[in-house]
């Protein structure tokens, strides 16, 4: 039976009235709240939010509430259906099990681990800031989680290739390594815009023996590449797998990244716990354009209803349209690669301009279960500006030795930021999701942060 939703139509977050009116550097797209009546809302939330969590979303239709779903042309859905199939006998197996976790230990380095921001949160004064190290992963991000779990489940169902789109570069080094690793070809899409921003990356790539396909059309940005990825592999599905990039897609995209990506909240969650005697952040913070690093580590505090979600957009250069990537704050629903969810779009209903400097961010919607999470309140969502992050991505090098890609750097901009208003004694806890090797000759190129390499 086709999906039936009677719940009202979506209700514009109050970021378009609000955000102007809030002094802060970084805009809160909703009312911040105190610490106990966060907590509240969250007792609240919680009706909304069945528990467990992950037995409840998606549904057997592959959707997270109203969002979700499969809205893709009649011709791929035999392969999303043998993508399931498969993805259901096969993930939790024991055999898959100790497979991936053996890729994980030996190749990927897991676990990460939980670093406290000594420096910076003693600068802040306020808050204490902690972060996930996803960019100690082996290629650096947070990708990789997800993209050894493809190539394993391809190689089980008798693939001969991966086929994924990439905006950063971060998934396509990672998918790349993967293949590398059990023996499969691989194609990545890659918009021209993005090509020109993240050589390294690119060569990286080619390196690993994967082929680098230019997406061309429109912006040529992370969108394109999407668009040019899915038709290679609605051509290619008898001997390939689509490794999507985020949990963003027709279903069941979207659920097997996330599941990929729950072992950084399944750590974190233990970790913290450890280095606090016990306790929780009062904060878990991700940056957010398809959800895979945020729903990693929401993955392991969401059924708490006194840790509050906080998902970061990019505000890029202005709240005007076309000059940012905010889809939380001012997208609507809409329908965009193969899912209903919230979209940035155009009055015609066609994907809008998108902006920001962070390629990874640079992307016109949210995956349908970060849209079902905001719509519910779950999550409180703030965004950061290109000034912002580029600001932190330089701070945290300088205080910390640490150089932030600069999608994570969005994360650290709202979480010092938050840190700032809150006391001491709580803890916020955000996903360092990659590092900022790939974006240093970018940086300097086009901002001249930091010091320069000729003078260094």
């Amino acid at each position: 039976m086709p999906h039936r939703d009677r719940r009202p139509e979506f209700r514009r977050s109050i970021a378009t009235t609000s955000a102007t009116q809030i002094t802060s550097p970084i805009q809160y797209v909703e009312l911040k709240l105190p610490g106990a009546a966060a907590r509240l809302r969250g007792l609240v939330m919680a009706l909304y939010v069945p528990r467990p969590y992950f037995q409840s979303y998606p549904d057997d239709e592959g959707y997270f509430g109203r969002f979700g779903g499969n809205h893709y042309p009649p011709e791929l859905r035999p392969a999303l259906e043998e993508l399931a199939s498969s993805y259901r006998e096969l993930h939790q197996t024991p055999e898959f099990q100790r497979e991936l976790n053996k890729v994980r230990v030996g190749l990927q380095g897991r676990p990460t681990p939980i670093h406290y921001l000594e420096n910076i949160s003693s600068q802040v004064n306020g808050a204490q800031i902690y972060v996930k190290r996803e960019d100690l992963n082996h290629t650096g991000a947070h990708k990789i989680n997800h993209c050894v779990g493809f190539a394993l489940l391809a190689k089980k169902m008798g693939k001969k290739k991966l086929i994924a789109e990439t905006g950063a570069g971060q998934h396509g080094v990672a998918l790349a390594t993967a293949a590398a690793y059990f023996g499969l070809e691989c194609e990545i899409h890659m918009g021209e815009v993005d090509i020109a921003k993240q050589r390294s990356n690119v060569g990286r790539m080619q390196l690993l023996g994967a082929r680098v396909v230019p997406a061309s059309t429109g912006q040529s940005t992370l969108k394109e590449a999407s668009d040019s990825a899915f038709n290679a592999y609605v051509e290619q599905h008898a001997d390939a797998l689509y490794a999507i990039g985020s949990a963003i897609g027709p279903h069941p995209f979207p659920m097997i990244v996330r599941d990929f990506q729950r072992v950084v909240g399944q750590e974190a969650r233990e970790q913290f716990s450890s280095v606090t005697n016990g306790s929780l952040p009062e904060h878990v913070v991700a940056c957010v354009a398809g959800g895979s690093n945020a729903m990693g580590l929401y993955s392991g505090f969401i059924d708490d209803p006194g840790v509050v979600l906080h998902a970061v957009e990019p505000r890029g250069i202005s709240d005007e349209p076309g000059q940012h990537a905010a889809t939380l704050s001012y997208g609507r629903l809409g329908t965009l690669h193969g899912a209903r969810s919230v979209v940035l779009q155009k009055d015609d209903g066609s994907p809008a301009r998108v902006s920001s400097v962070a390629s990874g961010l640079a992307y016109p919607g949210v995956g349908p279960e970060i849209a079902m999470l905001h719509e519910t309140g779950r999550l409180s969502i703030a965004a950061v500006s290109n000034e912002e992050a580029l600001s932190t991505f330089s701070r945290l090098a300088k205080s910390e030795g640490i150089i932030p890609a600069l999608e994570s750097a969005h994360a650290l901009a709202f979480a010092i930021q938050l840190a700032s208003q809150r006391p001491s004694s709580e803890r916020i806890l955000v996903n360092l999701s990659g590092r900022g090797d790939k974006d240093v000759d970018f940086v300097f190129e086009n901002y001249g942060i930091g010091v320069s390499p000729a003078n260094s």
